[in-house]
């Protein structure tokens, strides 16, 4: 099992930023990539970014355009989304996954374990 904790969710203005965080315990060594997605009220679960832990490779969705960093440091088994130039369609709840597999990873069905998900809001 894989226990997984985000905070750094809030209420911030557009254009501002936010630092979420997600520690994870338990069986980490089990994962090889995290990744962050996102579901805001009436819609689908939706990929954010994921990271490797071996490598730190990562990709992003096409809407982040340069405004989201994801990172990970593995001596604390906690991986970060900087968010900046936050807009209003920014608004949802953020949630961390831990993923066993290493392709195909911005689909959630390949993540085994969710966290319970921080709330970022994006007030205009």
């Amino acid at each position: 099992q894989v226990q997984l904790v985000e905070s750094g969710g809030g209420l911030v203005q557009t254009g501002g930023s936010l630092r979420l965080s997600c520690a994870a315990s338990g069986r980490t060594f089990s994962s090889s990539a995290m990744g962050w997605f996102r579901q805001a009220p009436g819609k689908e679960r939706e990929f954010v970014a994921p990271i490797s832990w071996s490598v730190g490779s990562t990709y992003y969705a096409d809407y982040v355009n340069g405004r989201f960093t994801i990172s990970r440091d593995n001596a604390k088994n906690t991986v970060y989304l900087q968010m900046n130039s936050l807009n209003a369609e920014d608004t949802a709840v953020y949630y961390c996954a831990a993923s066993t597999y290493s392709s195909g990873i911005y689909r959630p069905s390949r993540y085994d374990y969710w966290g319970q998900g921080t709330q970022v809001t994006v007030s205009s």
